[in-house]
């Protein structure tokens, strides 16, 4: 056996598999009237008149004509030659531009270059990176019995790019080479560089209350992209509800706009795309679970298409932030079933201390606003009760004495919490629906 010895009889040759390009001009089109007659011949309405019979004089009109020495293929005809594009598709000279979460597909030719046949070929297709070796293509079980003279062996591999930097595609063979049957092995690399077509910054905000992720996409690569999904996938502690702006009410009312959703559009060189999304405690789960979880908030999935349609993914990794639990947590337990007018009535309430410390005194009271229809349900007795101490990850019940003075659907808005020590206000509890009865 002979390691990468004297010459070969066989030879890889390897040609990426991707979607063609638009084939375009490199000379930028003109339009030779503009050197010969000039902008300010327009200006002048009857000399503009001329103009059908400067351009006939000029031979200038006739586009359609035969021109086999192409001497006019730099003038414009129409006013999308301009753009440069011919109309054509060129397909890929190298292997071009590779970036993370395409899918690397390369199709591999073995050639034997020899006058002689070659037997029992074993071949191996990786790819090697700074982390690790994926094996494409392995014929060790099954090999290739012979190849003649002049003949070769063709195949296809693809591999999901998922690392960035240095990459090298390893084609080996073993064979058994000529007339004396001599073993023989062949490696060849090919090495490429796996580029970031994304940058995804993201940041947390924390306001009052209510937490905030930001996300800012923006595109380093050289052609468009159409963001088929951006989704953010929260931990499992917390839910995310995307914000977007308010939409024209031609777009909502449109009949496929539930059906199909186009696609956002990135532009090349540097476009950017942000996206904003509130995040939410959820409900269940214990207080100290939340509190002592780490501050992992989730992670961005995002698929997208170039012009030409070919797919690319990505998942960012966790996305860190401030914990987004609540400090106290203020909840109703119990509503009388039968709320009559001008009769008082309990609500039976709930506290709990989400922290890691100890929290209060508390008051608590009913805000109103100046309108009549949120004064129809107010406390009855002292405007404001006090709560004592609670401790770390414990809770309170307690009732709010509560009378309604209008009957019908009634609404309680304004409970609302202070802490005493940190001379903190939380935000009031969300509006409770009553159906207050006549007596």
């Amino acid at each position: 056996m002979s390691q990468a010895q004297g010459s070969h009889s066989l030879a890889f040759r390897v040609m990426r598999l991707c979607r063609p390009t638009l084939h375009v001009e490199p000379p930028i089109c003109l339009d030779l009237t503009d050197f010969l007659i000039g902008e300010d011949l327009l200006d002048d309405p009857m000399a503009a008149g001329n103009v059908p019979r400067l351009l006939s004089d000029l031979h200038l009109t006739d586009s359609g004509g035969s021109d086999p020495n192409y001497r006019s293929r730099f003038l414009l005809h129409d006013s999308s030659d301009a753009m440069g594009l011919s109309g054509l598709l060129m397909l890929p000279q190298s292997f071009g531009a590779i970036y993370l979460g395409e899918t690397f597909c390369s199709y591999i030719s073995i050639n034997n270059s020899s006058n002689f046949e070659v037997k029992d070929v074993l071949i191996k297709a990786e790819i090697q990176t700074e982390r690790q070796r994926i094996l494409l293509l392995d014929t060790s079980k099954s090999p290739v019995e012979s190849i003649r003279a002049g003949g070769r062996y063709d195949f296809i591999v693809e591999h999901d790019v998922k690392e960035l930097g240095p990459h090298t595609l390893v084609c080996t063979a073993l064979y058994n080479d000529g007339v004396d049957s001599e073993r023989k092995y062949l490696p060849q690399f090919f090495k490429f560089i796996v580029a970031n077509p994304l940058s995804v910054r993201t940041k947390v905000r924390v306001v009052k209350e209510a937490t905030f992720l930001e996300a800012c996409i923006e595109n380093h690569t050289k052609s468009n992209l159409f963001m088929d999904q951006v989704d953010f996938e929260p931990a499992q502690h917390c839910s995310a509800t995307i914000l977007k702006a308010d939409e024209h009410h031609s777009e909502k009312d449109h009949p496929t706009r539930e059906i199909f959703e186009p696609p956002v559009l990135i532009r090349s060189g540097g476009g950017i795309c942000n996206y904003l999304y509130q995040l939410k405690m959820s409900s269940h789960g214990s207080p100290q679970m939340k509190v002592e979880g780490s501050n992992v908030v989730g992670k961005l999935q995002i698929t997208w298409r170039t012009n030409l349609g070919e797919p690319g993914r990505l998942q960012t990794q966790q996305i860190l932030g401030t914990p987004i639990t609540k400090k106290i947590e203020l909840q109703v337990v119990e509503v009388p079933s039968i709320i009559n007018l001008q009769r008082p009535f309990l609500l039976k309430l709930n506290l709990t201390n989400q922290t890691d410390g100890e929290l209060g005194p508390f008051e608590v009271w009913l805000s109103h606003n100046d309108s009549d229809s949120e004064n129809a349900v107010m406390i009855n007795g002292l405007q404001s009760m006090v709560l004592p101490k609670v401790e770390s990850s414990g809770s309170t019940n307690f009732h709010l004495n509560l009378i309604a003075t209008k009957p019908g659907i009634q609404r309680i808005t304004g409970i609302t919490v202070f802490d005493t020590i940190e001379k903190k206000t939380y935000e009031p509890l969300p509006i409770i629906e009553i159906i207050v009865e006549m007596d």
